[in-house]
């Protein structure tokens, strides 16, 4: 239904001067200069912790040598973080906004809301296939904060879903779809398209991406049953 991605830079507010202060030529703009190389810091630090947690795990990971990877002192990395779970959770919120930048853009290209649907389902399942870093974060998260917190990746009462739950009313209210509670709709795609992910990982895809989503959404739209004849 993700060096990438391109990092999200803030632009900070200008300060406005008090009638007695002196603004000199290039303040304003250093200022936003600086905040230009923090926002690029952090998304190298984030990367780092991608690469690092994926492969080494979040017990064994270090973050000297995430530090290290990302050109940063480690101090810098707690400043910013707080604590080696901070900085985790973080990089699973970062991995879970990469992928959600992936999707809309594909989705977005598409006016018809059912392949807006067609087009946000492949570009997420490719997004893992391509990522598989990604999904090594998940099952960590699992792992390690299981009854702390919701799962990053699996929780529908972020905002970030309304998106998705505006187009399906709107499908239903087309007809296109049956009128179901949209809460319904939302839970069969996402177990449809997280289970293809998990499935493509463990036990590898043995057929093109394209082909595998299509078959996919015919069973999603058409069911199992065959047509039964009228009476």
């Amino acid at each position: 239904m993700p060096a990438k991605p391109d990092p999200h830079l803030r632009a900070r507010t200008p300060a406005v001067a008090a009638p007695d202060a002196c603004v000199l030529p290039g303040m304003e703009s250093a200022e936003a200069s600086g905040d230009s190389v923090q926002a690029r810091r952090t998304q190298d630090v984030l990367q780092a912790a991608v690469a690092i947690f994926s492969s080494q795990g979040f017990a064994a990971a270090d973050v000297q040598e995430i530090a290290d990877r990302a050109g940063v002192g480690k101090g810098t990395v707690y400043r910013r973080f707080g604590s080696k779970e901070g900085l985790f959770l973080a990089t699973v919120e970062h991995a879970k906004q990469w992928m959600l930048r992936e999707v809309n853009q594909a989705a977005d290209a598409a006016c018809d809301p059912l392949q807006q649907m067609r087009l946000g389902v492949y570009a997420f399942i490719t997004f893992f296939d391509e990522h598989a870093e990604v999904v090594e974060l998940l099952i960590q998260e699992r792992a390690h904060f299981r009854g702390k917190q919701p799962p990053t990746f699996f929780d529908p009462r972020r905002k970030e879903n309304d998106k998705w739950i505006a187009l399906f009313e709107r499908l239903v209210r087309e007809g296109v779809l049956r009128d179901l509670p949209v809460t319904h709709i939302q839970e069969a795609i996402s177990r449809f398209v997280f289970g293809t992910m998990f499935i493509n990982y463990f036990a590898g895809r043995d057929k093109p991406l394209a082909q595998q989503c299509e078959e996919l959404f015919d069973v999603l739209f058409h069911g199992l049953l065959a047509e039964r004849p009228q009476a």
